[in-house]
């Protein structure tokens, strides 16, 4: 019953930080057992595991997004927050939360986010 919807800005520009925010509904993200991943896909591209946060609030990273990335979550507002600094073109993608890790059982329905000057 748990449902996810990104939200955030379609547009940044390059050296920007992106902040993207994932309102849960029909549960808790406390909810025992529950992990929590964003997502990404470039055009063109496979679909990239950015990070994530565990039931007791650990975080996860991709190594490769790790030292520009911070995930947090909002226990009052059943909310995640995905922080992405110093955005460049590549960083355009459609950016997805979703339950578990590291299997992903439910998606958000995705944001659009486009990187450009």
């Amino acid at each position: 019953q748990v449902q996810l919807h990104e939200s955030g800005p379609n547009l940044v520009k390059p050296s920007q930080t992106l902040s993207l925010i994932c309102t849960v509904s029909g549960g808790s993200i406390t909810k025992n057992g529950h992990h929590w991943s964003w997502v990404r896909q470039p055009p063109g591209k496979e679909l990239e595991w950015i990070g994530g946060i565990g039931y007791y609030g650990s975080t996860y990273y991709s190594p490769s997004l790790k030292s520009r990335t911070s995930i947090s979550r909002d226990t009052s507002k059943s909310t995640l927050t995905l922080q992405l600094n110093s955005v460049t073109p590549e960083d355009t993608a459609v950016s997805y939360c979703a339950v578990g890790i590291p299997t992903l059982d439910v998606w958000g329905q995705g944001t659009q986010v486009t990187v450009t000057s």
